[in-house]
């Protein structure tokens, strides 16, 4: 096909040797229907479809055609699923290269729902119009919110039935990485290729994502404490918009601290560090407060795999990885409350900082306040929408912040401002995902998922408007579930 569009391939995973992954094309579909696609991501990517007729288009964002220079591969990983060790790899995914985009950057550029690879096992390697919906309209609310995640570039309908636990119409995203290299690849490659083959792919992660930490005397070691940081920075992230990923499992971690993988997330309202949605996390292993423990935990299977190439002394390996693994917690509890700080418009962060933040968390526990809503509330406690309960012992502490705030530099005006470029004012509420997913994928009705899309563009605003989005519908929470679409 005629590279009309801007495509720049430079696909490099596809020359590492043999057991990295397979070649597989895209298997054709019948009735090919661009549904969305991304004009911001296309511009950022230098991507041009205006002179592509729009059948090509849908032709080549479901596989029927294959973009200029695409070489499609299918990833070999592996993973910890709730804790147990599993043979994966991309079961309904292919990669159709890595795009170098105007500023230089690498972009691995990624169909999911494209049909059955080796990798497959008994699935049927395809996807829901439903679910990539679903992260179309998430990974643009956390690009949005400010958040590291994968992208999504197109949406496009297969024209064939998808069988869940009912039938359903087909759809195959588009979605855009700095890599899909995971903790979980690091796990199949430790133990399934050899030790040749493990440095390659070392050398290769550093030199594709890190390689400033070339030069460093102890690259392995460098490339956990880098993993580390992304990863904490990440997790915070989620922690301050009340996000909740769903499936932490090593296989959804990408290696660059992205975002990735948005089956069964979900965003907490009513503050309860306990809150899981997700219809498989059965014993909620993955819920909000268990996220960042998680994460570390993640991290010390990632560190297993490194241990060979931090020091040929294995008890000298192990050693300087739990060093790293260690630090994560007090690092992640220091950080947290900086963060919270902010969240609460502090220009400091001492002991009388941290104590109106433990009190506040302990106020939204125990009443179920409104996370989201919550922080809105306290800088602007004159727009108290009817449905928040400020009872008096919420009154008694927002004295008390006012107090502090006062004293601080600028005032409760700069602390407003601090805290609207921090605290969303509009998330992806549940009720109103589930509703735009709905109706657009069950009744071709996308008035509520573009109105939804358009708002979710600009999270942050000093004004307090469009307050339906504030609202829950009351016991939605206690009924919701949410599923991984595989």
């Amino acid at each position: 096909m005629k590279n009309n569009q801007g495509w720049k391939f430079d696909n490099s995973y596809k020359k590492l040797s043999q057991g990295f992954f397979s070649i597989v094309d895209p298997i054709p579909v019948e009735k090919p229907e661009l549904i969305f696609l991304n004009s911001r991501l296309a511009d950022e990517l230098g991507l041009d479809f205006s002179k592509t007729d729009h059948a090509d288009v849908a032709a080549i964002f479901t596989g029927n055609q294959l973009p200029y220079a695409a070489e499609p591969i299918s990833q070999a990983y592996a993973g910890h699923q709730f804790g147990h060790f599993t043979m994966l790899g991309d079961g309904r995914a292919i990669v159709l290269g890595e795009h170098i985009s105007p500023d230089g950057k690498r972009y691995d550029i990624q169909f999911k729902g494209s049909g059955r690879t080796p990798y497959s096992r008994s699935g049927d390697g395809r996807a829901t119009l439903y679910s990539m919906l679903r992260e179309y309209l998430i990974s643009e609310s956390l690009h949005h919110l400010g958040i590291p995640t994968s992208e999504s570039l197109a949406v496009a309908e297969t024209g064939q039935p998808v069988y869940r636990e009912t039938v359903h119409p087909g759809a195959i995203l588009t979605r855009v990485a700095s890599s899909h290299i995971r903790i979980g690849t690091f796990e199949y490659v430790y133990r399934f290729l050899s030790r040749k083959k493990q440095q390659e792919f070392l050398n290769y992660t550093i030199n594709r994502h890190y390689p400033d930490l070339e030069e460093t005397e102890n690259r392995a070691l460098g490339l956990l404490k880098r993993v580390a940081e992304k990863q904490l920075n990440l997790v915070l992230e989620w922690m301050r918009i009340g996000f909740i990923h769903g499936v932490l499992n090593t296989d959804n971690m990408s290696i660059s601290g992205e975002s990735i993988d948005f089956g069964p997330c979900s965003f907490m309202n009513a503050f309860d560090p306990s809150t899981a949605f997700s219809s498989v996390d059965i014993n909620k292993r993955y819920a909000f407060s268990n996220q960042p423990g998680i994460v570390q935990w993640n991290l010390a299977i990632f560190a297993g795999t490194l241990l060979p190439f931090i020091d040929d002394d294995e008890e000298k390996a192990r050693k300087a990885a739990e060093e790293v693994i260690r630090e994560f917690e007090p690092r992640f509890n220091d950080e947290w409350y900086r963060m919270m700080g902010k969240k609460l418009g502090f220009s400091t962060s001492g002991k009388q900082e941290k104590d109106l933040t433990d009190q506040i968390i302990s106020w939204m526990e125990k009443s179920k306040a409104d996370y989201t809503n919550t922080f809105l509330v306290i800088a602007n406690p004159d727009e108290t929408p009817g449905h928040f309960k400020a009872d008096q012992e919420f009154r008694n502490w927002h004295n008390q912040w006012r107090a502090v705030i006062e004293k601080q530099h600028g005032g409760l005006s700069e602390a407003r401002r601090r805290m609207a470029q921090i605290n969303p004012l509009l998330i992806p509420r549940n009720h109103l995902v589930e509703e735009a997913l709905t109706e657009a994928s069950g009744d071709g009705d996308y008035a509520k998922f573009d109105t939804l899309l358009e708002k979710l563009k600009n999270p942050y605003r000093e004004q307090w408007e469009a307050k339906e989005l504030q609202f829950v519908p009351p016991g939605f929470d206690e009924q919701y579930k949410t599923f991984c679409g595989t």
